[in-house]
């Protein structure tokens, strides 16, 4: 039996505040709910103060008359401060699910389009797809009527007006969430739905999947058509415009998963060994970068070194790295003054396997990770690499199309 590859050292982990970026979505850790990681996509902001600026200046006004603007302006941002609570609630619900289930969690991340709930790999069995997907919605109809609970009490108690207007509405989005995630298109929880019982009734994930993801696209044509219409005959700008995003979004997502399974099949028998660049050259950390640019970067068709100091690989370097750099400033500067340091360049194993290197690849700013075993450097795998393997994927796309 092979001899497991030492760890890497341990990442300090993030703070709040702090950029990240998952390969998807990139955007702000704004902090960790029983060990999930929760961050923000810079999209979220536009919707946000949309939302925001939809409560305050025409939902509430509606419901709540004769209040002040400042009075409607704080009703709006409590109200948009739940409901992203609410759509918060629902990813976590799916996390911790997944977690329950033995399936890692990554984090979650709000975004324009609602949230999404990152976890390390799929599920193993259909059942597991089921009850993962399902707690969602189940999440969102508790919420309803956990807010229409409120509403009924604050009105039956005579508490003013805006906490039952507020507490009504947010019933009825959180209603209105369950009842959309639950239709039959991948990637909504009603997609993954179907997909597990297709899953459970074919035998085939991949099969099951394509089913579900086809029902995606379907529905996204569905919603942007609905939109075009709400355009052209209803007037309605705003709402149109959301039915053609949302419907586009979907449409776009139900490929990509689809893909991303088919990923897994032709990657999933692979290790680290045979889709790496075996005995990569390396340089040394006290390189001048002048030196690496015109001995190495200019004469090697590579576009990153790893870097080793007596054999020992310590980080890596890349030509973009480099190019952050303006010229004048390369004379006193050496490779360790660029380089992206071990502690933070991730290593797998040779024995990986190719699913295992994706993930890890996501994690790290510089898309590329060493292969090593006992600190010794086997190779080196980059994107380049992993797109000779994307190939096989079109072969099994256009088989199974």
């Amino acid at each position: 039996m092979a001899e497991a590859a030492p760890a890497p050292p341990r990442q300090e982990p993030r703070r709040p505040g702090q950029r990240v970026a998952t390969g998807i979505l990139a955007g702000f850790h704004v902090g960790t709910i029983g060990g999930v990681r929760i961050s923000l996509d810079y999209s979220w902001f536009i919707i946000f103060f949309l939302i925001l600026g939809t409560f305050a200046g025409a939902v509430f006004p509606a419901h709540a008359p004769g209040l002040d603007r400042l009075g409607y302006l704080v009703m709006g941002t409590i109200g948009a401060v739940l409901f992203f609570v609410s759509l918060l609630l629902h990813e976590l619900a799916h996390a911790f699910m997944a977690i329950r289930r033995g399936i890692g969690v990554e984090g979650i991340t709000l975004f324009i389009f609602g949230g999404m709930a990152r976890t390390e790999r799929e599920a193993s069995t259909p059942g597991d797809e089921f009850v993962i997907a399902g707690v969602g919605p189940l999440a969102s109809f508790i919420l309803a009527a956990l807010f229409y609970g409120i509403a009924i009490a604050a009105g039956a108690s005579g508490l003013p007006l805006p906490i039952t207007v507020i507490a009504e509405y947010l019933g009825f989005l959180n209603l209105v969430l369950a009842i959309f995630n639950l239709f039959p298109g991948f990637p909504l929880d009603g997609g993954r739905l179907l997909r597990a019982i297709l899953w459970k009734a074919t035998g085939s994930l991949r099969r099951a999947t394509g089913i579900a993801a086809g029902a995606g696209r379907i529905l996204g044509w569905l919603l942007i058509g609905l939109g075009i219409w709400a355009l052209l005959v209803g007037g309605a700008l705003i709402g149109g415009l959301w039915f053609i995003f949302i419907g586009w979004f979907l449409g776009h997502a139900a490929r990509a998963s689809y893909q991303h399974v088919l990923l897994q099949e032709v990657l999933s028998p692979l290790t680290a060994r045979q889709a790496m660049t075996p005995d990569p050259e390396s340089v040394a950390p006290d390189l001048p970068v002048a030196d690496l640019v015109h001995d190495f970067f200019l004469r090697r068709p590579y576009n990153s070194f790893p870097v080793a100091d007596d054999g020992v690989p310590i980080g890596l370097v890349t030509l973009t790295q480099v190019k952050a750099v303006p010229r004048e400033r390369w004379a006193g500067l050496v490779v360790a003054d660029l380089m992206t340091p071990l502690s933070d360049t991730l290593i797998v194993d040779p024995d990986a396997t190719m699913m295992e290197v994706v993930q890890t690849m996501q994690r790290s700013d510089v898309r590329r990770v060493l292969v090593a075993r006992d600190w010794e450097l086997l190779g080196i795998i980059s994107a380049t690499d992993l797109a000779r393997w994307l190939d096989r994927l079109s072969l099994v796309e256009e088989k199974s199309a």
